[in-house]
């Protein structure tokens, strides 16, 4: 999906015009793919903007550079608060934000301590990741997700994405929206950048952390509404022909938000429609992310956007 440039990036404390935000061929994250990164959504709203779930984001992005032992220069209120910055100095709304930290110009060779660490966070509009009218067709991947002691699954890092790349390059080849990795014991994993979640019997069942899946902040808001509404949950590992036998499969993420899935590797889902589980989960999510349902749980960051300047800019829903 084309990139839409803003006005301006945030760099090392500082807003600084998108153009200049640049890097040195020989920094440090482009020979070794030594960064760590987030995706969070900023949605428009009836009264204005609203930041989803950005301290649990920030927190995550900081977790991860410490998994790596890459320091931090910054605090979680000042990550926190420099999102804020950019997105009301930009305008946009709704929009897609990417923090990202990474070793810099400095040294050479896989121990990174003389490379610094440089931080910048862009916002930019964006819409739909994983397509599909009623829901996506997906297949499962050739390739598994990383076994656990090799890359840290729990780290959003740049290096664990060509694994992901693998993933949905060859869903995309095959004409699939996108491929459903399994672990390296056989167990379902996760999508190329999504969480798994299947629903069979009125239950609704996700992939253990364990299971070299990241620990989603979609994943983890759909988990707390299916308590809310009392809908029984398990998280265990799950064999892949329960994807074939399912009544409801969908995934979540920050770009992906919840995306019902019509059939695996051609088999379909049920009847092939949006079952009521990912519908209800849906609706409850989304709600509350565009301002139209009470926030109970305080996953919104209020920005100061002019909505309406910007009303007609992509959005998923």
């Amino acid at each position: 999906m084309p990139i839409q440039p803003t006005a301006k990036i945030w760099h090392n404390g500082s807003l600084i015009p998108w153009e200049k935000a640049q890097i040195h061929v020989m920094s440090h994250v482009v020979h070794y793919g030594s960064s760590v990164f987030e995706g969070i959504r900023c949605y428009a709203q009836p009264q204005g903007a609203a930041i989803f779930r950005l301290p649990e984001h920030m927190q995550r992005l900081i977790d991860s550079a410490k998994v790596y032992r890459m320091p931090m220069p910054y605090s979680l209120d000042q990550l926190s608060n420099a999102v804020v910055d950019l997105v009301e100095s930009n305008g946009v709304a709704p929009c897609y934000i990417r923090p990202i930290a990474f070793r810099g110009y400095g040294e050479l060779g896989v121990n990174p301590k003389g490379a610094p660490t440089e931080v910048y966070i862009a916002n930019f509009p964006w819409g739909k990741y994983v397509t599909g009218e009623g829901g996506a067709d997906v297949c499962i991947s050739s390739w598994n997700r990383m076994a656990p002691n090799t890359l840290p699954a729990l780290a959003k890092a740049g290096g664990n994405y060509l694994n992901s790349q693998l993933i949905r390059m060859e869903a995309d080849v095959n004409g699939y929206s996108e491929g459903i990795a399994l672990d390296v014991h056989g167990n379902l994993s996760e999508g190329s950048g999504e969480n798994l979640f299947i629903v069979r019997n009125g239950v609704l069942f996700t992939s253990p952390l364990a299971n070299s899946v990241l620990s989603g902040i979609t994943r983890d808001s759909i988990l707390t509404l299916a308590r809310h509404f009392g809908i029984p949950v398990v998280e265990q590992p799950m064999p892949r022909e329960l994807l074939y036998i399912a009544d409801e499969v969908f995934l979540t993420g920050t770009a992906a938000e919840v995306t019902p899935i019509r059939s695996v590797d051609r088999i379909t889902i049920a009847d092939g429609n949006v079952g009521p589980i990912t519908q209800q989960l849906s609706e409850e999510f989304l709600g509350i992310a565009n301002g139209l349902r009470t926030d109970r749980f305080n996953w919104l960051t209020p920005a100061k956007v002019n909505t309406e300047a910007t009303a007609d800019q992509p959005v998923s829903v």
